[in-house]
């Protein structure tokens, strides 16, 4: 921070710019990142005034669902289902609709506001794309106010509007990370094929949710162009992850984050994405361990029960530590009255 004012005050001033839309300047990010230590707790502080003014206190819990899992062609480096990986995780095709709709009543069960189905793979097919549409319109008619988030790779705007149709509102696509460091963490596509599938989605009117995960190698200036790359695409929601190094895969010898570095990164992407969902995501409990109930400061959305292949914090633990924190779980969807009463009419004969 500026050495002729003190640190609140100038975090301040980053935070009110921020609640009136304005980002920090480059610079001023790149400080943000390189913060000492010792004013964590008024960045914070700063970060939560600017997530209160949009969120409040509540917290969105959501839950993944793998769809399809391994079998994968893409080569990034990070994930244990791609094609460059040998680590020893469950693989197989496109689950059947009724697992899917199951998926979906096991996630609200456990207070998840938002389901998201999830596969591997470049892009969905025709096919993958009905089964998702068919499994989305029976979850909406059972849970009317459920957010049905999927994540399927690189997308055409025909197959978002087809999605958009059935129920689905969100469609997850993460940049990763900077447009310059993209090539050392995947060469089978582009950091432009992943910003045309987001500017897919949303010319299809669906929400968008994009993210990156922090810790593959990349600079402090990858963060920050990450951070401003989002902005510019103006995602509604952008979930964090944090690298889970997993054996098997190229990164597998990458060590954890700092904690405390971790809760700066997600205080740099509130303040220059106030009105986005932020989303401490993959990796929270690795990297962040007895410091993530922190994270709730500038994220308002945790996932719950795991993270595709690896684990994750339970539901039951993730309330617990919402509610101890002085924040409150946004109330998972209700059930359809109309299924109720089939169900008690079914059960009467």
């Amino acid at each position: 921070m500026d050495a002729s004012r003190s640190c609140s005050a100038t975090l301040r001033d980053i935070a009110d710019a921020s609640l009136r839309g304005e980002p920090p300047p480059r610079a001023t990010a790149l400080e943000l990142l390189r913060a000492p230590d010792t004013e964590l707790r008024e960045l914070l502080l700063q970060a939560f005034r600017v997530r209160e003014a949009r969120f409040g206190r509540r917290v969105k819990v959501s839950v993944l669902q793998n769809a399809r899992s391994g079998l994968c062609p893409e080569d990034c480096h990070y994930c244990s289902q791609s094609s460059v990986s040998t680590a020893d995780i469950p693989r197989y095709r496109l689950l059947s609709e009724q697992a899917l709709v199951d998926g979906a009543r096991h996630a609200v069960a456990s207070g998840a506001r938002r389901y998201c189905m999830v596969t591997s793979g470049r892009g969905p097919s025709d096919p993958d794309v009905a089964r998702l549409a068919s499994a989305t319109r029976r979850i909406k008619r059972e849970f009317p106010d459920v957010e049905i988030c999927v994540s399927l790779g690189l997308m055409s705007e025909e197959k978002a509007r087809e999605l958009k149709a059935a129920g689905v509102g969100w469609v997850n696509h993460n940049l990763n990370t900077s447009e310059r460091f993209h090539p050392q963490i995947c060469t089978t596509h582009t950091f432009a094929d992943r910003v045309r599938t987001v500017r897919n989605v949303k010319a299809a009117g669906l929400s968008t949710c994009c993210g990156g995960i922090i810790g593959m190698g990349e600079s402090d200036d990858d963060v920050v162009d990450l951070a401003f790359a989002l902005r510019d695409l103006e995602v509604d929601s952008l979930p964090v992850n944090f690298l889970h190094p997993i054996d098997g895969t190229p990164l597998e010898g990458v060590g954890f984050l700092d904690p405390l570095r971790a809760l700066k990164a997600l205080c740099l992407f509130r303040f220059t994405n106030p009105h986005a969902e932020i989303r401490a995501a993959g990796g929270r409990e690795r990297n962040l361990g007895e410091w993530q109930a922190l994270a709730l400061y500038p994220a308002n959305s945790i996932f719950v029960r795991g993270y595709l292949t690896t684990p994750g914090q339970s539901a039951e633990a993730a309330r617990r530590m919402i509610e101890e924190m002085g924040f409150e779980v946004e109330p998972p969807p209700r059930r359809s009255g109309a299924v109720d009463s089939m169900e008690a009419s079914a059960a009467s004969r």
